[in-house]
Order: C-alpha cells, then sequence, then structure tokens
C-alpha cells in the first residue's frame, strides 16, 4: 500500500514538473514574442528650427535631452530638406520629389500657371505612397502626433493621416496655430484652428493644452498600444514648435530673461564660435554680413529693442520645452525597456523662420484688432508675435538667408541619429550629403517592408527617389550618395543645385540679382563669394542638371511672384 502510494506520489511530480516545465517554456516563448524582431521608429520633427538653435549645434538654449542623442549618436552637419515645412514634410514621408508628390508650391499659392497641375494639387497626393502604410503592411503599429499640413482643403477625409497608413493619430491640419487650447488661427480666414483625432474632428482642446505637452503625451499613449499589441512601432513625434505665433506656458517665459538684449549680431558671432568648437561649422568661417532686409540692432529704438528681445526670449522658452518633452518621451522608452531597440532620429523641417507673414493676406490688421502683443503679454495666449529677420539669422549662422529659400540656410538643417547597435555612434559628426528624401527608403530597409515596384492600391506609383542612409549609418558606406550626384531645389521660382563641394542658386531681385551663382561650399559654406564668373563650365553643367531636373519632373516655375513670396518676406525688423 505504502509502495503504491509512494509510485503515485512519483509520478504525480513527474507530471507536475514536465507541465511546470512546459508552461515556463511557453512562457518564456510568450515574452519573447511581446519583443519585436524589427527596430522601433522614433521620428521627431522640430517646426522652423535654425541650424545653431540646439546647443550641440552650438546654441546658449539648454536641450540636454536632445544633446544626449548627439552625445551617444551621430550629428549630420550636410542635412538638407526643402525650402518650407509641407514640401519637406511630404518628401519626408515620400521619399518622392516635391514636383511629384503634390507640393511643387505651397497650397493656397499656385501662381496662375501651376493651378490644377499634377504634382502641384497642395495635398500629398496619390501618385506616391507613404512609408507607414508600407510600414503598417509589414506589421508595425505607426502613429503620429502634431503638425500634419499635407491635406488641401483640411476636410478631405482621404488626405487624413489615418488614411496615410498611421495607425493612431493626432493632428493639427494647417501649417501652424496658437500652442494653446483655445484653437487660435494662423490667419484671420481659417477661423480657428482644426484637429483631427483618428478620423473624428476633435471638437474641443483641453484647457491646459500645450503644444508640445500633449503632443507628447499622445506619444507615449500610441507607444504604450504598440507595447499591449506586441508590435514594433513607428511613432512621428510632429512638434509645432517653434513655429510661430510663439508662444509658451507663463511660468517658462522668463527662462531666458535679459539674455538677448545685446542684440541679434552678438547671437550670431557667438553662435558662430560656438559651432566652430562644437564641430558642426567649419574652422575659420567668417561671420556674414547681416542681409540687406535686417536693420543693425543699434539702429531700433530701445522700445524696438524690448520687444525684438522678448520675442527671441519666447522663442527659446519654446525649444527648451520642445526639448524637455521630447526628454520624457525617451525616458518612457528606457522604463518599458524599448529604448536600445528604437532607432531615434531627431531632425527640422527647413531653416528658422525669418518671414515676416504680417503682410500676408490681411494678417497685419487682423493681428493689431485682435490681439495684445504688448511687452507685458508677448507669448501669451492672446498674443500673436514672430520671430524676425535678424534672429532668423543668427539661428541660420554661418548660412544665407533663411526658410523659403534654397540657400543653405533655407534647406540645410540640424538631425541627429540615435540608435546603439549602428557603428556611427558614440557623438560622431559627419559632413556627408544625405537628404529629407533618404529617410523613407531608410525607415523601409529597417523594417524589411518592401515598397511597391510599379503600383499599389491599384495606382501607378512613382518610384523612390531617395536611397536608404543605412549602410552608410552602419559604417559599411562611406557616403550616402556619389559624389558627382546633382540634387536640385525650387519653390517660389528659387532655385539650388548642389553637385559635390558646388553650389549653383538662383535668386530674384531684392534677394539675388536674377542669375545663376556659383559657390565653392568647401571653403566659403556662407555663400559670401560668387565664383560663376571664374567658373563658367562648372556653372553651365549644373545649369544642365537643373534642365535635367524639370524635365524628368514637369517643373513649372511660377510666372508670376506668388502672394507668399511677395509679400511675406521682404520686411525689416521694424
Amino acid at each position: 500500500m505504502f509502495k503504491q502510494v509512494l509510485f503515485n506520489a512519483k509520478i504525480g511530480f513527474i507530471y507536475i514538473t514536465t507541465v511546470l516545465f512546459f508552461c515556463s517554456c511557453g512562457a518564456e516563448k510568450s515574452t519573447i514574442a511581446e519583443q519585436p524582431s524589427q527596430p522601433n521608429i522614433l521620428l521627431i520633427v522640430a517646426d522652423d528650427l535654425g541650424f545653431t538653435d540646439l546647443g550641440c549645434y552650438g546654441s546658449e538654449i539648454k536641450t540636454p535631452n536632445i544633446d544626449a542623442l548627439a552625445q551617444h549618436g551621430l550629428r549630420a552637419t550636410s542635412f538638407y530638406t526643402a525650402p518650407t515645412c509641407s514640401p519637406a514634410r511630404a518628401m519626408l514621408l515620400s521619399g518622392v520629389v516635391a514636383h511629384r508628390n503634390g507640393f511643387g508650391t505651397m497650397a493656397g499659392d499656385w501662381s496662375d500657371n501651376q493651378k490644377g497641375l499634377r504634382g502641384y494639387e497642395g495635398h500629398l497626393n496619390f501618385d506616391v505612397v507613404s512609408f507607414p502604410k508600407l510600414l503598417q503592411d509589414a506589421g508595425y503599429h505607426t502613429s503620429i502626433a502634431g503638425k500634419w499640413h499635407l491635406a488641401y482643403p483640411a476636410n478631405k477625409k482621404e488626405q487624413w493621416a489615418v488614411n496615410r497608413g498611421f495607425t493612431r493619430s493626432f493632428c493639427l491640419m494647417p501649417g501652424g496655430a496658437g500652442h494653446f487650447g483655445d484653437r487660435q488661427p494662423m490667419f484671420e480666414f481659417l477661423k480657428k484652428a482644426d484637429y483631427v483625432a483618428d478620423s473624428s474632428i476633435v471638437e474641443t482642446l483641453p484647457k491646459d493644452f500645450y503644444s508640445s505637452k500633449n503632443y507628447a503625451d499622445k506619444a507615449i499613449e500610441y507607444i504604450n498600444e504598440s507595447k499591449e499589441q506586441a508590435k514594433p512601432f513607428f511613432h512621428f513625434l510632429s512638434f509645432t514648435a517653434p513655429h510661430w505665433p510663439l508662444q509658451v506656458p507663463s511660468e517658462y517665459a522668463d527662462l531666458y530673461k535679459g539674455k538677448y538684449d545685446q542684440g541679434y549680431e552678438v547671437l550670431g558671432e557667438q553662435r558662430l564660435q560656438k559651432g566652430m568648437e562644437a564641430g558642426v561649422i567649419p574652422n575659420h568661417t567668417a561671420m556674414p554680413p547681416l542681409s540687406p532686409n535686417v536693420v543693425p540692432w543699434e539702429e531700433l529704438s530701445k522700445k524696438e529693442q524690448q520687444k525684438a528681445s522678448r520675442s527671441m526670449e519666447v522663442y527659446a522658452a519654446m525649444i527648451e520645452r520642445l526639448d524637455h518633452h521630447t526628454g520624457r518621451v525617451i525616458q518612457h522608452l528606457k522604463e518599458i525597456g524599448a529604448y536600445e531597440n528604437t532607432v531615434i532620429i531627431f531632425m527640422a523641417d527647413n531653416g528658422a523662420e525669418g518671414n515676416s507673414i504680417m503682410s500676408y493676406a490681411g494678417t497685419g490688421k487682423w493681428v493689431d484688432k485682435t490681439f495684445d502683443n504688448s511687452l507685458e503679454n508677448m507669448g501669451k495666449p492672446n498674443s500673436y508675435i514672430e520671430l524676425g529677420t535678424g534672429w532668423a539669422q543668427a539661428s541660420s549662422v554661418p548660412f544665407k538667408w533663411y526658410k523659403a529659400f534654397a540657400t543653405e540656410g533655407g534647406i540645410r538643417v540640424p538631425i541627429i541619429f540615435h540608435y546603439p547597435k549602428w557603428q556611427k555612434q558614440g557623438g560622431i559628426i559627419d559632413k556627408t550629403f544625405a537628404s529629407v528624401l533618404d529617410v523613407a527608403p531608410t525607415f523601409l530597409e529597417l523594417a524589411k517592408a518592401e515598397f511597391p515596384k510599379e503600383n499599389y492600391a491599384g495606382r501607378k506609383i512613382f518610384p523612390l527617389d531617395g536611397v536608404s542612409m543605412l549602410p552608410w549609418l552602419k559604417g559599411e558606406k562611406e557616403s550616402v550618395h556619389p559624389y558627382k550626384k546633382a540634387h536640385v531645389w525650387e519653390l517660389y521660382g528659387r532655385r539650388g543645385v548642389r553637385k559635390g563641394q558646388y553650389k549653383a542658386e538662383w535668386l530674384e531681385p531684392p534677394y539675388g540679382n536674377g542669375e545663376w551663382e556659383l559657390y565653392d561650399l568647401l571653403t566659403d559654406v556662407g555663400q559670401q563669394i560668387n565664383i560663376a564668373t571664374t567658373r563658367p563650365l562648372k556653372l553651365a553643367e549644373m545649369i544642365r542638371d537643373w534642365e535635367a531636373y524639370v524635365e524628368r519632373n514637369s517643373v513649372v516655375v511660377p510666372d508670376r511672384p506668388t502672394a507668399y513670396a511677395k509679400e511675406s518676406i521682404w520686411r525689416a525688423e521694424k
């Protein structure tokens, strides 16, 4: 009897042990299944951020979280986007040049000879497929929080993010807005700023809404959803800071009080020196002269200096808060164990905003009658202020001009790549040329997602114009593109061609002389010495590259200055 009991006990022990073994194996497999084999991807884009506006690029603005990414990652100093935001973002999401993807010009700013043309629709057209859709097809949880600006008109649901490859979305639809919960519009005719959550229009925002904070909140929410679904994530954290109107919560408004009282010439000199010390600006680069539409600081009245200084204080505080909320998202990745397997890219969409919008569509009169822009109220919810030409030039040092130009100041932007598994990490600074067009193919290769050959969803689509940066980032190749490949830009008739160390540009008066100019960026990154007459054969070669681009992409140069280019740019600091 005792032996039988002992035998049964042994059998039971073996059975229980076996069950526990297989259960533990199952639990282990379940845990492994919860860890995505494909890397997560976090793309962070700042809106109208200048080349030297980050601490790691020479700024006095405190950006410790972004600087930490740079310290452990890679900073590129020759990364190019587009002259303005929506063309840049359309190129980012599609990997296809703006003249094909729908943004041959900005929505609502067509010249008569551009209206109704393919490639000039003013929204991300369906001749291209957005890479988030292909990531979605490859099993990714895809999401976006922040600026969209790729639908025109904004009520066209098929153009919303949720129908262009994003599983979840919380989007500001126009190009900008007030940053608080009152839905302050960018222009009077917009009435109020439109937000969309997935497939629904957002009727009200939280009372404590602030753009950078709430976009980061949404990023964390959507990343948690991907974890719950055991899927790798792609999240697009699409900040609207520091886009005008410049606004920041009152408790942070004085973070930089008095910091800019010496003026933009002094700030430019400081940024130039710190940029050279940081290694992102070539040594011995000369400080460029003030642009002809900038009034020297000493010629401003005391009141004008105070208001200009306050604008820069608010702008700097906005960038510091953007950094803070970026840090919150990164810290969350660490807390949930996703940081080491997440590719993080931080970039700006174009150069700093030096254009004044006050002459555009009656905006100045609307601002004067609607908002309180007194010195004490600047940066608060009921204010509407912009950066100004002088500060934009300081933010763009050492480059020429700023947003809306195909010059270096308009299209060369800061970018940081961070992924512990890549070779090019550890604070490396690299001057290799790369483009916003290269982001989509890079993410597709990372995700092992295939790009369709000719058709997608029954439509014929354009192939990618960009190439994957992954071999370069992994240290397998020295460059992204062949050295002698020509890269071309055009917006508002302003043209740029970069080929190797040379840059050819065409600007209409009063910004240029209406003729092609040529610069050697290797020795003259500030574009101060026009060598068109001394290198005529090189210039002729690059003009042929421009003409080939025009033919290949059906470019239609505007037959007249458009409203934005005509009315909003040439305005002195006063």
